[in-house]
């Protein structure tokens, strides 16, 4: 077969510009990958220079909790270099701080990072704050009883002993492995040893072997076993050993508090009645203006308490208990007669500080405060002073815009004739004493030794035993402790803190 001239050369050149097309995609897609490659390996870098910036002042706030200024006096962002080992320069962070809002502790790290060869840069964010102490539904540093009727949602701890008769929706734990059963009651006896946190409810065969759980420590004696699975009372389970809280350090707090009193919020001296002689304290009556809707309060002085029917008391029991004979009315502590002061706004820093005892309710909306009662220069349990809560206490909304603390030196109190039904919205906080109700014998008479329900939103710290019921009815028949979580990052202006170190609480990456 012949070939014209010039064939062979036609088909050289066909094949040729296919295999340059070739060549050149490949080219051409090899150099957009490696592109892509390093595109991609410089945004990793960036992403990592702007980590590394958060886990920077994530150290700086481990050293300086309150500088949200990176150690200047000047506002941000905040520009570091960001360098390798060898001390070369790869790129910078630039950091913006949020500082917390009033009442919060959350802190907002926002940081760039940019590399030094190329203007690729990439942004993360992230959220630190100080849990509070009321990260607990119900913390102690005393032995608690929980008896029937009792329903808490949301954590309890205890420094010691913990039985619980009720229902618990939520952990329930202790700094002890064991304790010594404080009581006397139908299913054990006074000092018998008991597993820290247990239970005696049985619905069915009551203080019948194996129904109930009183289970002494390893080794198991035969009648009563090993800890048990009851759900029906521990429904998110229970826990021993767990590291304990230290209530000694709330009592700075309080001189904290009057401070913050003095440079910005209101601090009220020992009360008086209109002969200038010392007065019972005060009242706080909490108040929401209908225009302006912003919460303001009333302030009484009180003057006279109402009188403890006679043979009212707890003598002929062995409560004991501090306070209850300290005056002829003292034990109902309840208002009888008080005279008005005059109308307050809640102050710049929230901090509202009673150098004497002091009752608080009313209803509040928009606010953030914290109520503090403290004689600072008393010396014993006798002169530290009380809050009662006697009627309803009460948020407008329940989603974190409303908060207040109650911060008692000594007892926080539900009185004598406190309302048969009430609420409590707030974070009670009994520093030496305890929160509850004092021991009303049936003699005081059964309108008034005998309550309804009382329900709780918000938490509780009592460093003594606390409890508004007795086991022989005196007191509330319900009572409610619905933990409120909005607390645990956003408790009330300059609340107690339950650690001095952030924690994260998110992470975004924003760009």
């Amino acid at each position: 077969m012949k070939y014209k001239k010039g064939d062979i050369l036609l088909s050289v050149i066909v094949f040729a510009a296919i295999a340059v097309t070739i060549i050149t995609g490949l080219s051409n897609w090899g150099a957009t990958m490696l592109a892509g490659i390093r595109t991609v390996a410089a945004r990793e870098q960036a992403l990592q220079i702007a980590e590394a910036g958060v886990d920077y002042y994530q150290w700086h706030l481990a050293q300086s909790p309150n500088d949200y200024k990176d150690g200047t006096t000047t506002p941000g962002p905040y520009v570091h270099n960001f360098y390798n080992r060898d001390g070369d320069i790869l790129g910078t962070y630039s950091l913006t701080i949020t500082p917390p809002l009033v009442g919060s502790t959350i802190v907002k790290i926002a940081s760039v990072g940019t590399l030094a060869s190329s203007t690729i840069t990439r942004k993360v964010q992230e959220s630190l704050a100080i849990p509070s102490l009321a990260r607990f539904a119900v913390i102690a540093d005393d032995f608690m009883n929980f008896g029937e009727g009792t329903v808490v949602n949301g954590p309890i701890q205890s420094n010691n002993g913990i039985h619980f008769d009720g229902v618990a929706n939520n952990l329930v734990s202790s700094a002890l492995t064991t304790a010594t059963e404080p009581d006397s009651g139908d299913c054990h006896s006074k000092g018998s040893t008991e597993w820290a946190v247990y239970t005696q409810y049985s619905s069915t065969t009551p203080c019948a072997a194996g129904s109930y759980d009183l289970q002494p420590p390893p080794p198991n004696d035969s009648s009563h076993g090993p800890m048990s699975n009851r759900q029906d009372v521990f429904r998110a389970g229970r826990q021993l050993a767990v590291p304990a809280f230290d209530f000694s350090s709330l009592t700075q707090n309080l001189g904290q508090l009057q401070t913050l009193a003095q440079q910005g919020g209101k601090e009220w001296s020992p009360s008086k009645d209109s002969h200038g002689n010392p007065a019972s304290g005060y009242h706080i009556v909490f108040k929401v203006d209908p225009i302006t809707h912003l919460t303001n309060y009333d302030m009484y002085t009180v003057t006279a308490l109402v009188g403890a029917p006679s043979n009212c008391g707890d003598d002929s029991t062995s409560q004991n208990q501090n306070l209850w004979n300290t005056g002829t009315n003292w034990g109902t502590w309840s208002i009888s007669n008080q005279s008005l002061i005059g109308n307050y706004p809640i102050p710049g820093n929230g901090v509202i500080f009673v150098d004497d005892d002091v009752w608080v309710d009313g209803t509040m909306s928009n606010a953030r405060i914290t109520v503090a009662s403290a004689n600072i220069t008393a010396t014993s349990a006798n002169n530290y002073t009380n809050i009662t809560v006697n009627t309803n206490l009460k948020y407008t909304h329940t989603d974190g815009t409303d908060v207040i603390g109650l911060i008692a030196q000594g007892n926080i109190n539900s009185g004598l004739v406190s309302d048969d039904i009430y609420e409590i919205d707030g974070a009670l906080v009994a520093e030496n004493g305890r929160v509850g109700r004092f021991y009303y014998a049936q003699s005081c008479g059964s309108s008034l030794y005998k309550r309804t329900a009382l329900t709780l939103y918000g938490m509780i710290a009592t460093a003594v035993r606390y409890g508004f019921a007795y086991s022989d009815g005196t007191g509330y028949a319900t009572r409610n402790i619905n933990y409120d979580g909005n607390l645990l990052y956003g408790p009330p202006p300059s609340f107690p803190q339950a650690t001095t170190q952030y924690q994260v609480i998110s992470w975004q990456q924003l760009q």
